[in-house]
């Protein structure tokens, strides 16, 4: 892993990528109240046929070392990374602020869908497997989901940065 420390101006140590992913792993609700500012929130950047960048907000899971989110295969976004799997993740937590870079992928194993909808179930969105095993239903989801199926897609990064929100601060890239 190659460290930078972006707020060595400022005479602050890098941050730990341990405490950050240990952060991650504990969870990220997206229920207002539950986080900061106010409640988590996720933002998916994937790349237009000409180049432009599209933004939309994702309910996102970080499960095994990877985020994970769902999606109608008619969206911008699932057109978008079939197309072209770079893609950026940001994300506002409490204590820091993070952008992910690296390449999303659909998943349609049916063992690794059904873990994903009882996941997304136990975080209070009631996914559940369709009938073909690879692809989620539920009776909502939020409207730039599309109409479902919804398939699930793995985000595996390579760099991160992190933005330290609480004292003492802090700024580090991590490329893996």
């Amino acid at each position: 892993m190659d460290v930078a420390n972006l707020a060595d101006l400022y005479n602050l140590p890098p941050l730990e990528w341990s405490l950050i992913q240990a952060r991650l792993d504990a969870g990220i609700s997206q229920a207002p109240g539950t986080g900061g500012p106010n409640r988590h929130s996720c933002w998916l950047s994937t790349i237009n046929p000409d180049g432009s960048p599209h933004v939309t907000g994702i309910g996102a899971l970080y499960v095994d070392g990877s985020f994970w989110f769902e999606s109608g295969e008619g969206t911008r976004k699932a057109r978008n990374i079939g197309r072209d799997p770079r893609c950026a993740l940001s994300l506002a937590t409490q204590e820091f602020d993070l952008v992910i870079e690296g390449e999303a992928r659909q998943v349609t194993d049916p063992p690794t869908v059904a873990a994903m909808a009882a996941r997304w179930a136990a975080a209070g969105w009631p996914a559940e497997v369709d009938e073909t095993g690879q692809a989620l239903t539920a009776e909502f989801s939020a409207p730039s989901a599309g109409p479902p199926p919804w398939f699930v897609y793995r985000l595996s990064y390579h760099t991160a940065t992190a933005l330290q929100t609480v004292e003492p601060g802090g700024a580090t890239r991590w490329r893996f």
